[in-house]
């Protein structure tokens, strides 16, 4: 028996105020109950605009010219207020930190329950701690959470009215992997156990892959088509010509011209690639031995950073202490492309925040081209530091995009600023945007803007806090061209980031934190090749990779293009036995 549709749209367009080309355009839709359904489509394509037809936000609180009908859980939803579609819709926004509206945890969880009036708010409020695994953070105040853990509170805020649909903007952004994983796994849970139905919108097509069940595709503002999981990723050529990448195996299967077996469909996890790979191997001569091809050993001279015996505590509100860092020694180099990983809380936004001068340690020195941060503003070491912040939106104060840029250089009076300044837009391939305001930009235009003006203060080091966040994976590959573009502006740069492809792509030194500790500084051969290192870490290696490592291929691949290198070159002796587990 078919299951009853829980949204429908019908010839929905919409239009924002001041803008020509609507943003949805005659879009027909329906989500069953019990669907668990993932929308994709490039930065800008209108899916969260899409979703905020469901509560009915669009047209009551985001205003614009609309067409149509939106019936959400059999309501018609321009008879409803938003407020009562709430009750069922559960909603979390990719700008969540907006949702968190009181001190402590308890309090935020329980703040959507107790406003309904609802008289088992507190444990509405306890059930949805459980559920996200943040009971044991129940009376920690919202300041003291990691992105990632604020991520989680806002769905458990989310939960707590145990709605019938549950809307979720880019449900992992901020998250290591592995709380990436749970997470999912969490949703997966929700929908199994609860029959709730869920709607992300997600860039990852791997976690698509493993949980979701049906895949939308939009593209300027349209529904081109929704189909089950299997067979819309199967589509690649169709999805990369929209800049969406499928999942690393599928990709590879379909370069390498791999039979695609029963109904023309690719393997797209994991645990099928390895069967698909295995059936599918020709008779390989053995392949040759390689060492791992490890980044040439340049000469050091004197550290550009250095940190020395150093140690970060500080007092809670409680009284009680927060160890941060602990006892923390690095030096950083010219050259060095530096990646900070490590799961949330590990420490490295602290580690970051230390360079800049925003915070200074308890215990040690750090010095920054032989400055002692203690004994420097963080004014005076905004003259060798740059820092990119996490929401690229926080940096922009002007108008333009070419203002934001020009900024520091007016303040600092560079001389001729304005030759620098036309350097920077078409690097970083602004020119075309330079005089719109930047807090109307996609999420991509905004990470490149960002870069540009943290480049325009012509630092020794710039330092980054998850580039890649939110960004659909043609504009990450966009993001990793533009990081190496900083090479030409800057001496030193360091990422923070919970993405490994980025990892894999571009980092030629890997830096991996766990409380407060570094537990290896390498490069990724080191680092992905130590399983024991990455399960205590909270990481999860590339998929090609992974695959790579399960077919024991002699050569580990962190890249698609080095999988298909290698298979069809010289291939595996895939003969001997293969490990599944």
């Amino acid at each position: 028996m078919r299951s009853k549709p829980l949204i429908e749209l019908e010839n929905v367009t919409f239009t924002y105020p001041g803008v020509e080309v609507p943003v949805l355009t005659d879009v027909t839709l329906s989500i069953n109950e019990g669907d668990f359904t993932a929308i994709i489509g490039g930065n800008g394509s209108g899916k969260s605009t899409l979703c905020k037809t469901f509560n009915g936000l669009i047209p009551q609180f985001y205003v614009g010219e609309f067409e149509g009908r939106v019936i959400a859980n059999g309501l018609l939803a321009e008879d409803q207020t938003v407020a009562q579609l709430s009750k069922n819709i559960g909603y979390v926004y990719q700008d969540f930190d907006n949702q968190l509206l009181r001190p402590t945890v308890i309090d935020d969880v329980c703040f959507t329950p107790l406003n309904y009036g609802l008289q088992d708010h507190k444990e509405r409020g306890e059930w949805a701690l459980k559920v996200t695994g943040l009971e044991d953070l129940r009376d920690e105040f919202i300041w003291q959470l990691s992105g990632g853990q604020k991520h989680l509170l806002a769905l458990a805020g989310a939960l707590a009215m145990k709605p019938k649909i549950l809307v979720i903007d880019e449900p992992i952004a901020q998250l290591d992997p592995q709380h990436a994983k749970r997470i999912y796994d969490i949703l997966r849970n929700l929908n199994i156990e609860y029959g709730m139905t869920i709607i992300v919108i997600e860039h990852h097509t791997e976690f698509i892959a493993n949980y979701c069940r049906e895949v939308i595709l939009m593209d300027k503002g349209r529904v081109l088509w929704k189909k089950t999981t299997k067979e819309a990723l199967s589509r690649v050529a169709e999805l990369m010509k929209h800049q969406i990448y499928p999942p690393q195996v599928t990709q590879a299967a379909q370069r390498l011209g791999i039979d695609m077996g029963k109904d023309d469909l690719y393997p797209t996890t994991l645990d099928e690639a390895i069967t698909h790979f295995t059936q599918q191997a020709p008779s390989y001569k053995e392949l040759r031995k390689h060492e791992p091809l490890h980044e040439e050993v340049k000469l050091r001279h004197q550290p550009i950073i250095q940190f020395q015996e150093v140690s970060l505590q500080y007092r809670t509100l409680k009284k009680t202490v927060k160890h941060a860092l602990t006892d923390i020694n690095i030096s950083c180099y010219e050259g060095d492309l530096i990646t900070l990983v490590g799961n949330n809380g590990a420490g490295k936004s602290s580690l970051i925040k230390l360079i800049t001068g925003i915070m200074r340690p308890s215990q040690g020195d750090v010095l920054i081209q032989g400055i002692n941060t203690r004994k420097a503003t963080p004014e005076k070491l905004s003259d060798f530091v740059s820092y990119v912040y996490q929401k690229p939106e926080e940096m922009f104060i002007d108008d333009s995009v070419r203002k934001d840029i020009e900024y520091y250089l007016k303040a600092r009076k560079v001389q001729d600023y304005e030759v620098l300044v036309e350097k920077l837009l078409e690097d970083f391939s602004l020119v075309d945007i330079q005089h719109q305001d930047g807090r109307l930009l996609s999420g991509g235009q905004q990470r490149r803007a960002s870069l540009a003006i943290g480049a325009a203060m012509n630092p020794s080091i710039i330092l980054l806090d998850e580039p890649t966040a939110n960004l659909d994976i043609a504009t990450k590959k966009h993001m990793v061209h533009m990081l190496n573009k900083l090479r030409k502006h800057v001496k030193l740069v360091i990422v923070a980031t919970h993405d490994m492809q980025l990892v894999s792509e571009w980092a030629n030194r890997v830096i991996v934190m766990n409380q407060g500790r570094i537990m290896c500084d390498g490069d990724k051969h080191t680092v992905f090749g130590n399983n024991v290192l990455m399960e205590q870490a909270g990481l999860v290696p590339p998929q090609i990779l992974q695959l790579s490592q399960r077919l024991k291929m002699e050569v580990p691949c962190h890249t698609v293009e080095e999988f298909i290198t290698i298979w069809d070159q010289e291939g595996a002796n895939l003969e001997r036995s293969i490990e599944y587990t």
